[in-house]
């Protein structure tokens, strides 16, 4: 006689199938009995003044805060804030990569490192010059302009 050509494996896979059948049937069957009772307003979500996430619609009564644009800062936070100080500012060059065209100048007088770029440059400068030159706010701190080598 022959042996059964249905193994203990194949029919444990088969039970399995046939359970996620039953499964996915009667989610189907549970999505039909509640019909269109989710609807888009059940769906919407909305976001509050610090950012959290809640279910009920924003006041439209409630007083907002005017913010002047002028007042709002873009680039770097907490730059230093040096004061720009009238006249020439001395310093070292403490690094300078010719090839990409900025460095960086040690001022002498705050021990500030301000970033210089060949732009900025009268005369060409190189690692350990003594400069002079002049301050300027830049996006993102400030720029060392009009670098002149000092005599």
């Amino acid at each position: 006689m022959g042996r059964s050509q249905e193994t203990y494996n194949k029919k444990e896979k088969e039970k399995r199938k046939l359970q996620k059948r039953k499964e996915k049937e009667a989610r189907k069957e549970a999505r039909k009995e509640a019909g269109g009772k989710s609807s888009l307003d059940d769906m919407i979500a909305y976001v509050d003044e610090f950012g959290n996430i809640t279910s009920t619609p924003p006041d439209p009564d409630k007083k907002k805060e005017e913010i002047n644009a002028e007042d709002i800062v873009l680039g770097a936070r907490n730059s230093g804030d040096f004061a720009e100080e009238e006249g020439k500012r001395q310093g070292v060059v403490n690094f300078f990569n010719d090839s990409k065209g900025y460095g960086f100048i040690k001022d002498l007088s705050t021990g500030d490192s301000i970033f210089v770029h060949v732009n900025g440059l009268v005369d060409t400068i190189k690692e350990n010059d003594k400069v002079e030159f002049d301050t300027e706010r830049g996006p993102k701190g400030m720029n060392a302009v009009n670098v002149t080598l000092k005599k």
